[in-house]
């Protein structure tokens, strides 16, 4: 297959995979989706492109490059969900670019190719870019920076535009996510040197002048936030967080403490490790079935090495031996084997870091574009020798597993479609779901929520499902066995794209219980100057009130989260509200809209302790009022 093609088939799949569900679900989610869509937003609306506001509260614990795509997107298509989501469905096609060129490179235009449908079409870059999160973003930026590493030491000489392409990638992934962006190409690039005795080329690399680049794109925004953002008021109650000034909050407490969880406040959840590790042959799938083949030629490495550190003789001391070993590792590496090596150290040391901090399961992300890498390679050696019967056999077993699993989830679908499809479906999809808060540490802990009678609301995007992973598993299979390979992995890519699509259509579904769109637009049609929207509990339970409305909202009991930081600085508007206060208020002429979950409604009451009227609802959420309609 040509380039050309390969590009072709590349740009096809990322644009039926991304751009086609940009505009959905026709809303943005409560939580980070809307509180940095909101931070965007007022950005575009400001013009302040230093300092963030969300809430019209400051907000300065994120790294600025995703919100200004973002509020650019806003000015030049209007504010809205296709313009939110577009810079991260951007970055997904430039990581997919980027992993395609890599694997052309330094293995073959075959194996970039499977390298790029591996990465554009497996499950947790797809999922992870459902929410404004700026990770595909960080993983791009980190696998060009690895790209110019590469292409930099491929000679005699180091090459100096590729040296400081490292510094300036490394520049932009640090204005993408913060002080990681820097320490992932350093950690991993000095492992690297020291197992192949390259450390002393180090100065090749154009360390003072890459660093002032490097500085020069990196540091103008920290220096401007610092001056913008000198200290918080020391008011209130006493928070860990008053007073200091941005180089602490940002550095400190949003670097430094989070990485060992004691980050102020706490409001992030973790997963035991043990899940985190094994959810990685999730997020890799279908991909992730081919590991043991893309680790046979990593495993060939370590074993050629240590057979030639065994001792020539018995009278060797230990720290002749060592001094042996150490010899041996860092010679006679072949291009192919540093590359592999590299990538290798570039998938374990970034999941290595995070076994340490808390485990959020996207934060790895930036491993998946390695995992890509080493899969696609082992994919067309795999192929190259199909004749000569080596790698068949472990192709034909991965592709019958595949097939297999695909046909057990197409048997499953359907017992679950004939067994639901038919019960009676009141009201809207969150009156069908159970609560399991315990699993929302999870991306996928919605998933326990789902009843018979949910799965029955769902019944399109559950048979949709079973009949894509059926047919695409069977087909991959036909191909393989056919030696038509590239057909079998655009099969498997082709897959994928139709159950994304299917679970589009459900995460459509779930809009109601995931966002507040559909009360802000009930609050619009009623709201009158002087009318005041409340949210009960963290800003984030209820942020896409603010996103659609365009108002400013009050906060009750949670002065938390996201915004506590914000809330002591002399410009903070006074938004947070006690049982006090909301008492009182509620009792004065101007109307509030009060948005609850609606567990909290007796509670409430009590609290208020005068007569609330039901306004609207929508996902297990009311709007309540303090005048009848």
């Amino acid at each position: 297959m040509r380039q050309r093609t390969q590009l072709i088939v590349l740009v096809l799949l990322w644009a039926g995979i991304y751009v086609t569900s940009a505009p959905y679900p026709p809303a943005l989610l409560d939580d980070a989706d809307t509180v940095h869509a909101e931070a965007a937003r007022e950005m575009a609306e400001s013009n302040n492109f230093v300092t963030l506001y969300a809430n019209q509260i400051r907000y300065l614990e994120k790294a600025p490059l995703m919100y200004w795509m973002t509020a650019l997107a806003y000015k030049l298509l209007g504010v809205g969900e296709f313009a939110s989501r577009l810079p991260v469905a951007l970055g997904a096609l430039a990581l997919t670019l980027a992993v395609y060129f890599f694997g052309k490179r330094f293995f073959s235009n075959k194996a970039g190719f499977y390298a790029g449908l591996a990465i554009v079409s497996c499950a947790g870059i797809f999922l992870f870019t459902r929410v404004l999160w700026p990770d595909v973003l960080l993983t791009c930026f980190i696998t060009l920076a690895f790209y110019c590493f590469l292409r930099a030491g491929e000679g005699e000489r180091v090459e100096a535009r590729w040296a400081y392409g490292i510094y300036a990638c490394g520049a932009l992934a640090v204005l993408t996510k913060g002080l990681v962006g820097a320490a992932f190409p350093a950690i991993i690039i000095g492992v690297y040197m020291l197992m192949t005795g390259e450390i002393r080329r180090l100065l090749q690399y154009r360390l003072l002048s890459g660093t002032c680049l490097f500085l020069l794109i990196a540091a103008p925004w920290h220096l401007a936030a610092g001056l913008q953002n000198p200290g918080s008021l020391m008011t209130g109650t006493p928070s860990p967080t008053q007073g200091r000034g941005f180089f602490w909050f940002y550095f400190m407490n949003e670097h430094f403490l989070r990485y060992i969880g004691k980050r102020y406040p706490v409001d992030y959840d973790t997963v035991p490790l043990g899940l985190f590790l094994a959810l990685h042959l999730v997020w890799l799938f279908p991909w992730s079935v081919f590991l043991p083949l893309a680790a046979k030629p990593v495993i060939g490495i370590f074993k050629s090495k240590a057979t030639a550190t065994e001792p020539q003789s018995h009278r060797e001391n230990k720290q002749e031996k060592l001094r042996r070993s150490v010899t041996l590792w860092q010679r006679d590496f072949d291009s192919q084997q540093k590359t592999l090596l590299f990538l290798a150290l570039w998938a374990v040391l970034i999941i290595l870091f995070f076994c340490f901090s808390t485990t959020q399961e996207y934060y790895t992300m930036p491993s998946y574009a390695a995992f890509a890498l080493l899969i696609g390679y082992a994919l067309a050696k795999a192929e190259s020798q199909w004749q000569a019967r080596r790698g068949r056999r472990w192709l034909i077993v991965t592709q019958i597993t595949l097939a297999v699993l695909g046909v057990a989830i197409f048997i499953a679908g359907t017992v679950v479609y004939l067994k639901t499809h038919r019960l009676a479906i009141d009201g809207d999809l969150a009156s069908t779901l159970t609560r399991n808060p315990e699993a929302y540490a999870l991306s996928l802990g919605h998933v326990l929520d789902l009843t018979p009678r949910a799965l029955a609301a769902l019944a399109v995007p559950v048979i949709g499902t079973a009949v894509a992973f059926g047919a695409g598993g069977l087909a991959a299979l036909v191909f393989r066995l056919k030696a038509w390979h590239a057909a079998s992995n655009i099969a498997l890519a082709c897959m994928m794209a139709a159950f994304f699509f299917f679970a589009h259509q459900a995460l459509s579904e779930f809009e109601p219980y995931l966002s507040s769109r559909p009360l802000a637009e009930a609050i619009n049609r009623e709201f009158k100057d002087g009318d005041v929207i409340v949210i009960n509990g963290e800003y984030e339970s209820g942020s896409s009130i603010n996103f659609y409305t365009r108002r400013g909202v009050s906060i009750l009991n949670g002065r938390s989260a996201n915004l506590e930081y914000g809330s002591y600085f002399s410009d903070a508007p006074p938004i947070f509200l006690n049982d006090t206060d909301i008492s009182r208020r509620w009792r004065e002429a101007a109307r509030i809209f009060l948005v609850t979950d609606a567990a909290q409604l007796e509670q409430l009451k009590r609290t208020i302790n005068a007569p609330v009227f039901k306004f609207a609802e929508s996902g297990g959420k009311l709007v309540l009022t303090n005048q009848p309609s």
